[in-house]
């Protein structure tokens, strides 16, 4: 928004801001924020920083946890949530002595990426179109203690309701589609939210209804370069969650909230660029890719297991990456099929087009860092011309499905828990450390938390195996 301090100053007092709130990424992708008064808006703050505690978002250990966050000027938005004019930038994190970026910041890595990305000479910039999936229920109750693990979740388009709806429009399971109103009872909903965003300078495509008969909704933006897709990634949330909570509903990006339903993932859309041309477009080459996107795949394909702990790290993403759900459960790539772990659409066959889309990962995921590793292991493909046919990956264009088992055993799975992409990244990760973009000990620490995750939802009962097992 802003390409110099004296550009925002006088933003602020034309327009009388009252308030600069400075938001930032914790390791996990959540977004928090510090707010200041206007009148602290000033070259001195621009130099020296706004202190934060690190360790207890962490990006630090609690001995030496200082940190400062300075403003990336040019991301500058009017928040439209806040009761007094306020003015939001998206920070990264410095270092509080020598106010260095600090390396772990996950905007920083994304950074490093790019500029990793640059020295192997194989392209001069990478473009993101990551896809928005989300549920919108009106009514959420969850309970947990020792003794009760229970939640509710519904919706107005719920064919659970009709019993008690009285209008007769709703939404069949697996059935919401393209579904129009009056079935599509958040048409106006989704509307607001993408008025919100184009006011806030992020460009929408098209929005509406998502398979999930009970308010699954998707909202898809143009392709950005790397940073833009994850600070955009960063508004968009943030605007569909209090643009749902305005109305007073409730918006989720969780992967798989309802059971037999449709999952919500992030599909990533993604290209090289160089020298402004796109590196992945050869109208000889299948489904009009290149050779460097096809060893590009090979990376991400061969990496597979170990990224999904990066795009996938919560124990709730396994359960949507099953069979049946236009999940992908395998690594292979193909064109057109929903069911491949990467995508080739077939409508993407210009030179300004040309990609594919990686199709496992959720928006658990931070996305910076989903973002960055995504990079690295196609960077990795490219170096060492990794040849996804001669791999394994496919291309496989035929309905997997109906195959044998023999047949299917050719395929290589991804995943099926959190803990199998954790022990798959413990194995394979020095794709990540090339350039010094992801740190080794970053990565066990990464690991670590999500074993703790894993381990305090795998010990606990479900309602599901109460109900299973109470009589045995």
């Amino acid at each position: 928004m802003f390409r110099t301090f004296d550009e925002a100053r006088n933003f602020i007092r034309e327009n009388q801001y009252r308030m600069i709130d400075l938001k930032f990424s914790d390791m996990w992708g959540n977004w928090h924020h510090v707010t200041i008064p206007a009148s602290q808006f000033t070259e001195e703050m621009m130099r020296d920083g706004v202190g934060f505690d690190g360790s207890s978002v962490g990006l630090k250990s609690v001995k030496s946890g200082d940190m400062v966050l300075l403003p990336d000027l040019a991301s500058g938005f009017v928040d439209p949530f806040c009761q007094f004019p306020t003015l939001s930038f998206i920070c990264s994190a410095y270092e509080a002595d020598t106010k260095r970026p600090f390396a772990f910041d996950p905007r920083n890595i994304v950074a490093r990426a790019e500029e990793h990305l640059r020295a192997t000479g194989i392209a001069d910039g990478s473009i993101w179109g990551p896809e928005y999936e989300f549920y919108v229920f009106n009514d959420v109750s969850v309970e947990n203690d020792v003794n009760v693990a229970a939640y509710r979740l519904d919706s107005v388009e719920g064919a659970w309701n009709a019993p008690t709806a009285g209008h007769g429009h709703l939404i069949p399971f697996h059935g919401g589609y393209h579904a129009i109103p009056p079935k599509d009872a958040l048409a106006n909903l989704r509307a607001e939210m993408c008025i919100e965003l184009e006011n806030l300078g992020v460009p929408v495509k098209y929005h509406h209804h998502e398979v999930g008969g009970p308010g699954q909704c998707e909202i898809e933006t143009p392709l950005f370069d790397i940073l833009k897709a994850g600070d955009a990634t960063q508004i968009i949330k943030y605007v569909i969650k209090n643009v749902a909570q305005r109305n007073g509903q409730s918006a989720t990006f969780m992967p798989k909230p309802l059971f037999g339903e449709a999952g919500s993932g992030m599909h990533f859309h993604q290209m090289l660029m160089k020298g402004g041309k796109n590196l992945f477009y050869d109208p000889k080459g299948y489904g009009c890719l290149s050779q460097e996107a096809l060893w590009y795949i090979g990376g991400i394909l061969k990496h597979g297991p170990a990224l999904l702990a990066i795009t996938n790290p919560s124990t709730n993403s396994y359960r949507r990456l099953i069979p049946g759900f236009e999940a992908p459960v395998n690594a292979f790539f193909s064109l057109g099929n929903r069911s491949a772990a990467i995508r080739v659409p077939k409508y993407a066959d210009q030179p300004e087009t040309a990609r594919f889309e990686f199709r496992p990962p959720d928006a658990t995921c931070n996305i910076y860092l989903a973002l960055a590793a995504q990079l690295m292991a196609g960077i990795d493909g490219i170096l060492n011309r990794i040849d996804p046919t001669a791999n394994g990956f496919g291309p496989f264009d035929a309905n997997i499905f109906s195959w044998t088992d023999e047949q299917r055993k050719a395929i290589k799975p991804l995943p099926a828990s959190l803990k199998e992409a954790c022990d798959a990244l413990r194995d394979d990760h020095d794709f990540l450390l090339a350039g010094g973009v992801f740190d080794e000990a970053q990565i066990q620490d990464w690991i670590k938390h999500l074993m703790a995750d894993f381990n305090a939802v795998n010990n606990r009962p479900t309602p599901y195996e109460v109900a299973r097992y109470y009589d045995v």
